[in-house]
C-alpha cells in the first residue's frame, strides 16, 4: 500500500508543477491537436472497415 501512495504522490507532485507553471497551456494545444489528428484517423479506419463489411456481404 506505500507503494501505491508514494506513486499516487509523485503523479500528483507533477500535476501540480505542470498545473501551477505556463507548461500546461502549451500541452493544451498539443494534446488537442492530437486528439484531432487522432479522431480523423479513427474516421478514416471506420469507413474503410464498413466499406470492406460491404464487400464481403
Amino acid at each position: 500500500m506505500l507503494k501505491w501512495a508514494l506513486i499516487f504522490f509523485v503523479i500528483s507532485i507533477v500535476a501540480g508543477f505542470f498545473g501551477f507553471s505556463g507548461v500546461s497551456a502549451a500541452t493544451a494545444t498539443i494534446a488537442r491537436v492530437l486528439f484531432g489528428i487522432a479522431l480523423v484517423i479513427f474516421l478514416i479506419f471506420l469507413v474503410l472497415a464498413l466499406l470492406a463489411g460491404q464487400a464481403i456481404l
